[in-house]
């Protein structure tokens, strides 16, 4: 059920001077006819108190019914019956309480009963017209606000997915490099432990927040990189070149790990020796640039190590579900490296 236009202050005070002014109109123009003022005003009063209790019905009407294609024509029949109904009511009250008292009242009364109803079905007609209009725009809203929310909630939902679904391959990979250690080097065991909680503490604590700083991204980020290194040891170590202009900007939460991820995986299972990954930061046009370097073998990499992974498809997902952009993340081999680079708008958060 809509809310009646007459609850919004400035239609409900142009209603009541457009009232105000038609009972005036109304009597000017039967005294201009030769009506005694007060059998003019009294006229005036009855017509129009009558008619505003037939447009206030209109408008409370049309609250729990809104017509829908062909059903227009009965909103047309409606403002007819009642405009017959004023028409014969008012001739009946006039007559019993100005025609008994006034001389030629009512062969005035007479003659001028097809322009009032006339008038009295435009007016009401109007006035339907402009509630349809009121109440239709205000469905409208109601839809799209709805629609919106349905969206947003749907969007919330697949990128709350699309981070649970990266979670598990980088834990069980932990996992079994912790297994491995513990009979070996049980210290490093339970520094990756120690890393791997903190990881996993601050993955629960970023859901509650969709976006942050590149400082905080970094942050979290070095702790995945800390258990990285002790998974490889010494084939695996990093640079990271950031200009402080850009440590404040915002991107999504745990948006460079499934990157970065994927550079060491396919940087270290595809080259032999040392493997060195690069992050480069800076800002471009009111963007937020991140290149991510890995090194990669142009021989043995197959299609899957190309930047086809789930990895990187769950991130242009979840760029294209804030930016509904398809153009924030490309990839390209230079050689033998293989740049990530992430765009991201800033100005959105």
């Amino acid at each position: 059920m809509a809310t009646s236009p007459l609850r919004e202050k400035k239609f409900l005070l142009a209603f009541i001077i457009f009232w105000v002014v038609m009972t005036i109109d109304h009597a000017c123009v039967l005294y201009w006819f030769g009506m005694p003022l007060k059998a003019a005003m009294a006229d005036s009063a009855i017509s129009n108190i009558l008619l505003l209790i037939l447009s206030l019905l209109v408008i409370n009407m049309l609250r729990f019914y809104m017509p829908r294609g062909e059903q227009h024509v009965n909103i047309f029949a409606l403002c007819l019956i009642l405009s017959l109904v004023w028409i014969f009511t008012l001739r009946w009250l006039l007559k019993i309480s100005i025609g008994s008292f006034t001389v030629g009242y009512s062969t005035l009364l007479q003659q001028s009963i097809p322009i009032r109803f006339s008038i009295g079905f435009l007016l009401l007609g109007c006035i339907t017209l402009v509630s349809i209009l009121w109440f239709s725009q205000k469905e409208q809203k109601e839809n799209e606000t709805r629609k919106a929310d349905a969206e947003k909630l749907a969007r919330e939902a697949e990128l709350f997915k699309l981070r649970q679904q990266l979670q598990p391959h980088f834990l069980f990979n932990s996992l079994n490099s912790i297994n491995a250690l513990i009979g070996t080097r049980p210290e490093e065991a339970r520094k990756m432990v120690q890393q791997l909680s903190d990881f996993l503490r601050g993955t629960i604590k970023k859901e509650e927040t969709q976006w942050v700083t590149l400082q905080e991204e970094l942050q979290y980020l070095q702790l995945y990189l800390d258990i990285e290194k002790v998974r490889f040891g010494n084939r695996l170590s990093t640079e990271i070149n950031v200009a402080d202009e850009v440590l404040q900007m915002k991107l999504p939460a745990l948006l460079l790990q499934p990157i970065v991820e994927n550079a060491i995986k396919f940087g270290l299972y595809d080259t032999t020796g040392d493997t060195v990954i690069r992050i480069d930061a800076s800002v471009e046009n009111h963007h937020l640039m991140i290149r991510v370097q890995n090194p990669f073998d142009p021989d043995t990499a197959s299609p899957h190590h190309k930047g086809t992974g789930f990895g990187l498809q769950s991130i242009q997902r979840r760029l294209y579900l804030h930016f509904a952009r398809t153009d924030l993340l490309t990839t390209a081999a230079n050689g033998t490296i293989f740049n990530t680079i992430v765009k991201i708008p800033q100005g959105k958060s």
